[in-house]
C-alpha cells in the first residue's frame, strides 16, 4: 500500500510541476502577444503619420515652391522657347529647360 501512496504522489508532483510550467509559458505567451499588439498598434500609428505628412510634401503648391526656390526652375515663356527646324520642314517650336544647377557633392 505504501508504494502505491508513493507512485501516487509522484504522480501528483508531476501533474502539478507541469501545470506550473504550462502556466508560466502561457503567461509569457500572453505578454509577448501583448507586446506584439502594442508595436503593431505603435506602427499603424506611424504609418498613419507618415501618410498624412507624404500628402502634405506632395501638394501642387509645395512641389513649385521647391522647383523655384531650390532648382532654380522658371515657368516657360516665349522667350525661352527655342525653334527648331528638321531638315527643310517647318519650324517647331520646342521647349528648352534652363540649365540646372547641379549639387556635386
Amino acid at each position: 500500500m505504501t508504494r502505491l501512496n508513493v507512485l501516487l504522489l509522484l504522480a501528483v508532483m508531476a501533474s502539478a510541476m507541469v501545470l506550473v510550467h504550462s502556466q508560466y509559458e502561457s503567461r509569457r505567451l500572453f505578454m509577448a502577444m501583448e507586446a506584439a499588439n502594442k508595436e503593431a498598434h505603435r506602427l499603424e500609428v506611424e504609418h498613419d503619420r507618415l501618410q498624412v505628412e507624404r500628402r502634405a510634401q506632395a501638394t501642387p503648391l509645395r512641389v513649385e515652391q521647391i522647383a523655384r526656390q531650390q532648382l532654380q526652375m522658371k515657368t516657360a515663356t516665349p522667350a525661352i522657347t527655342q525653334y527648331v527646324s528638321l531638315s527643310g520642314k517647318a519650324p517647331v517650336a520646342a521647349p528648352v529647360a534652363a540649365p540646372s544647377k547641379e549639387a556635386h557633392p
